[in-house]
């Protein structure tokens, strides 16, 4: 209990000291995101891959209204809390090289949101849950809003109203949950009891779902990504991209899938559709773009679209896959946004026509640059192959056309991150490129970093999923279960 407890707070204390640190709050960020890190790796290390709930915590909190503060740790939740803590480190060294403004307080909201991740990935109350979620948004709008780009103000002003309005929807969910539960709480096992009526979680399929589309985001709930992944800083980018959306994707799984498994059936067909329409879409949008920044984020609507169509097919390799291609996606997004943060450093563009040739002169660069694309568009060997892998497989079980028309996302992501590549980095060098330098310290650090991760993870998959076999097994007998009961 008291090693959940500390590894949800460790941050927050670390964001109060960051605080109040002034110039040294880099170093005192640093410092706690690593002491996270080791706590969640103690945690995976000492955690029995079956399909119980470990490192629980349940503390009376508002008893009136039959509220607790419950947490715990499975397999698909020990996944998400990993990639947490693996990223907000990697995402904290990979600011060293710049100087923001008021340093204090754009590390103290770094670590302030990796709470309200954690409190989402591990809560087993849904007022808890709600609170994490909310939690998790204040900061990165205000790291967007204060350290963003050109017209941040109108963007994430967009990316506000269209994250709090899905939250309004999911908050009705739980209210009426909360209403339709006898014992008069917010716990997980209790809503997952309810034996809600097909109409009802029709419902309530539509308030959660609505939510979880947005953050993660699905088309066509995805229209405030691109610009607003374009406007924040790099490190606001990386948080969005790594780990935010994954909330979306965590919350689909862990809340939607047992608590209204009726309304995910009646309602699969139209979610399968739009998110194979978000590979395609996307994908054919990234083709046509001149940013390199903006082609990564619309690269990334289309294999989270891929994930969540595995979801929907609703079997183990789908679901499973989902779980895997979670951490790979994080990892290879967080450093391809901080291949074009160091280009932009050296020549203040991302412009793709406007560069080439930079290989020549920064072949460090070059060569972690293409690991990580290759691990992006799933070459067999690299983190992405294994999840992608499996995802097509739980949509080939769906139906065979959802598998072929969602697998050109490995055809057209090829395509478009290969070429990319091709002209971001190979060819001759110009008037800007020509002076380029290459990686050095915490560059170097944090590539190598997420280059090892890439390799490791791809040649060898087998610890993952184990971690998260038996708890992936034991959510479907419990959808499956409840889906052969009659209301």
């Amino acid at each position: 209990m008291e090693q959940l407890l500390l590894l949800i707070f460790l941050p927050l204390a670390g964001a109060v000291i960051s605080a109040f640190a002034g110039k040294s709050a880099k170093l005192i960020s640093t410092v706690f995101a690593v002491a996270s890190l080791v706590l969640a790796l103690f945690l995976a290390i000492n955690f029995i891959p079956d399909a119980s709930t470990q490192f629980q915590v349940n503390l009376p909190w508002i008893q009136d209204l039959g509220i607790s503060f419950h947490a715990g740790i499975d397999g698909i939740s020990m996944l998400t809390v990993l990639l947490t803590n693996i990223l907000v480190p990697i995402i904290i060294l990979s600011s060293y090289n710049h100087d923001y403004k008021n340093p204090a307080a754009f590390y103290a909201l770094i670590l302030f949101m990796q709470t309200g991740l954690l409190l989402v990935f591990t809560a087993m109350d849904a007022f808890l849950f709600y609170i994490g979620w909310e939690a998790a948004l204040i900061p990165i709008y205000f790291i967007c809003a204060v350290w963003g780009g050109k017209d941040r103000i109108r963007i994430n002003m967009k990316f506000f109203i269209y994250t709090i309005a899905g939250s309004l929807f999911m908050l009705m969910g739980i209210i009426y949950l909360y209403l339709q539960n006898p014992a008069h709480n917010f716990n997980i096992e209790a809503f997952y009891a309810l034996n809600l009526d097909s109409v009802q979680q029709g419902w309530v399929f539509w308030a959660f779902f609505i939510a979880f589309a947005i953050k993660m985001p699905i088309f066509p709930f995805h229209t405030w990504q691109p610009d607003t992944y374009t406007a924040a800083p790099t490190q606001g980018t990386m948080l969005l991209s790594g780990i935010m959306l994954k909330m979306g994707i965590y919350g689909v799984i862990r809340w939607l899938l047992p608590i209204v498994p009726h309304g995910v059936q009646d309602w699969s067909c139209l979610a399968m559709v739009l998110s194979i329409i978000g590979v395609v879409y996307a994908s054919l949008i990234a083709f046509t773009q001149k940013d390199a920044k903006r082609l990564v984020a619309y690269s990334s609507i289309a294999h989270v679209g891929l994930i969540a169509a595995g979801i929907f097919a609703l079997n183990q390799q789908g679901l499973q896959g989902a779980m895997i291609q979670m951490l790979s996606h994080g990892i290879n997004v967080v450093g391809l946004f901080f291949v074009l943060d160091i280009i932009f450093s050296r020549v203040k563009t991302n412009k793709i026509e406007e560069l080439g040739g930079i290989a020549k002169v920064a072949p460090q660069l070059a060569i972690t640059f293409l690991i990580i694309v290759l691990g992006t568009v799933a070459l067999p060997g690299t983190n992405g192959f294994i999840g992608e892998f499996l995802l097509l497989l739980g949509v080939y079980q769906y139906g065979i056309w959802a598998a072929a028309i969602a697998g050109l996302t490995i055809i057209f992501g090829a395509v478009y991150m290969l070429r990319t590549y091709q002209n971001v980095m190979l060819g001759k060098t110009n008037e800007l490129t020509i002076t380029f330098t290459d990686i050095k310290g915490t560059e170097k650090l944090v590539l190598y970093t997420i280059c090892a991760l890439i390799i490791v993870l791809g040649v060898y998959p087998k610890p993952l999923l184990h971690l998260t076999e038996a708890s992936v097994q034991h959510l479907l007998e419990q959808v499956n279960h409840k889906l052969t009961t009659v209301n």
